[in-house]
C-alpha cells in the first residue's frame, strides 16, 4: 500500500474526503517526526512506538569500492510493534 492508497482506505473508513484524509494523514506524520526530533517518544498503544536511537560513530565500507569510510554519529528513527499488531499479524 503506497500513500495514495492509504489516503484512499482512510477517507472511506472515516468518512472524509480524500483532501482531508491527506491532510490528517500529514498532520500525524509531523506530529511524529517533531515528537523524534524533540527526543521524545510516540506510544500508541496497541499499535506500537516510535522512538529516536543513537547510533554511534562507526567505520564502514564502500561495498561498490572496497574503500574503508567514516560513519559519523546519528540518531535513527525506530518503530516497535505493539501487541495487538503482532497478534493481528500472527492471527
Amino acid at each position: 500500500m503506497n500513500k495514495s492508497e492509504l489516503v484512499a482506505s482512510i477517507s472511506d473508513k472515516s468518512g472524509l474526503t480524500k483532501v482531508d484524509a491527506e491532510k490528517a494523514l500529514e498532520a500525524v506524520f509531523d506530529s511524529i517526526t517533531e515528537a523524534l526530533k524533540a527526543g521524545d517518544e510516540v506510544r500508541l498503544v496497541g499499535f506500537g512506538s516510535f522512538l529516536g536511537v543513537d547510533k554511534p560513530a562507526s567505520d564502514g565500507r564502500n561495498p561498490r569500492t572496497g574503500e574503508k569510510i567514516h560513519i559519523p554519529a546519528h540518531r535513527s528513527p525506530k518503530f516497535k510493534p505493539g501487541k495487538l499488531l503482532k497478534d493481528a499479524l500472527s492471527a
